[in-house]
């Protein structure tokens, strides 16, 4: 059910009390010009799942905490403020999700820039080396992938 972003608090508690009680899900999805975000959730009784849709501005998008009613918002809600950037209303997570991440600039958001590119594993060719040639292992004792450019 799309909804518009404002009776999202309103909706879900109507929803809780008519039995939906377990949020399978939130998530988004960045459209460039919109930030869609998406609520699952299944009323245990019946079996029955609704999803609750809404479009968010990409300037400034904020949502209520759904967290009094759906637990498992708690990691959820962390996700979207962290990987798109949404303020999350009525909590302030001060932990982060990403350990090494600066907290700018949300990673799931298109307009994210990486700071340089991946340039991959820096010891891939010293490790391939030391173990191409392990025939005394038997089969299964040892997977080796090998990434990256063929050893010479």
């Amino acid at each position: 059910m799309k909804i518009n972003s404002e009776k999202l608090r309103e909706t879900l508690e109507k929803m809780h009390r008519d039995g939906y009680k377990y949020l399978v899900k939130l998530t988004a999805v960045d459209y460039t010009d919109r930030i869609e975000v998406l609520y699952f959730i299944r009323n245990m009784d019946n079996g029955k799942e609704e999803i609750v849709r809404f479009d968010l501005s990409t300037k400034n998008p904020h949502i209520p905490t759904v967290l009094d009613l759906y637990l498992a918002a708690d990691w959820y809600e962390r996700e979207l403020s962290e990987m798109f950037g949404i303020k999350i209303e009525g909590r302030n997570a001060k932990r982060l999700l990403l350990e090494k991440w600066d907290g700018k600039d949300p990673p799931m958001r298109k307009s994210f820039i990486w700071s340089k590119p991946y340039e991959g594993m820096k010891d891939e060719v010293k490790w391939a080396e030391k173990y191409k040639d392990d025939k005394d292992k038997k089969d299964g004792d040892q997977n080796v992938i090998r990434i990256g450019k063929p050893l010479k």
